[in-house]
């Protein structure tokens, strides 16, 4: 019985903290509010990893939402906000991170992966089939009774 206390109270936590998550914050232009959802999707929550700013229940999330609303009644563009946030914070900031010298390998490196394998599994068939036409030993053949 005492399992099933301790489950119910880490299920209540749960959704309480799921119920914190949700971001109330009005702006007074709807422009501006378009914009802030917007960018809250966009941007990554440094504690969560998984989660956007608009989607986290924890401090730090809400700390740059706030500085998002901040930035935008200040009257920064969409860009120079992101670009705060990534001087700050670093491309891991971003959902979608530019693609940049230092992170083309993340890019490159699957599709070498997929080609080297294509090569090397065209070259296994390609030796298996000149083995059957070189093989000339006999084929048993085995009673099915």
């Amino acid at each position: 019985m005492s399992r099933l206390r301790g489950w119910m109270a880490c299920m209540a936590l749960s959704l309480s903290l799921a119920a914190g998550a949700v971001d109330i914050t009005l702006l007074p232009d709807p422009v501006l509010q378009e914009r802030y959802e917007a960018l809250t999707h966009e941007l990554r929550c440094m504690q969560c990893m998984n989660n956007s700013i608009a989607d986290s229940p924890v401090g730090l999330a809400s700390d740059l939402r706030r500085e998002v609303k901040e930035q935008l009644i200040a009257g920064k563009t969409d860009d120079e906000i992101r670009s705060y946030m990534v001087q700050r914070y670093g491309n891991v900031i971003l959902f979608s991170p530019p693609m940049t010298s230092s992170s083309a390998w993340v890019w490159i490196l699957p599709a070498l992966a997929v080609i080297g394998g294509l090569f090397v599994g065209i070259r296994i068939v390609r030796r298996r089939s000149q083995l059957v036409d070189t093989d000339d030993s006999d084929v048993e053949t085995q009673d099915t009774r």
